[in-house]
């Protein structure tokens, strides 16, 4: 996998001064790092219920055999 270094983030950087102006410029930064957190909330969020589900099967089985348990 290539890598990203520092030169080539300036030269991405100088382009989208030059393409979208410096007017323009930090409004379309506030607008990409707004989508950089949401994203990371969603991924997040999905991760979260991904290890709740991997979670509650344990927790059943182990109510279910102390279920067996004060029956016998």
């Amino acid at each position: 996998m290539p890598t990203i270094g520092w030169f080539e983030i300036l030269i991405v950087v100088a382009l989208a001064i030059i393409v979208l102006g410096p007017k323009d410029f930090p409004i379309m930064l506030k607008k990409v790092g707004s989508w950089i957190g949401s994203t990371k909330r969603y991924i997040n969020n999905i991760q979260d219920e991904v290890s709740n589900i991997s979670i509650e099967p344990d927790e059943n089985e182990k109510k279910d055999k102390d279920e067996k348990i004060k029956d016998e």
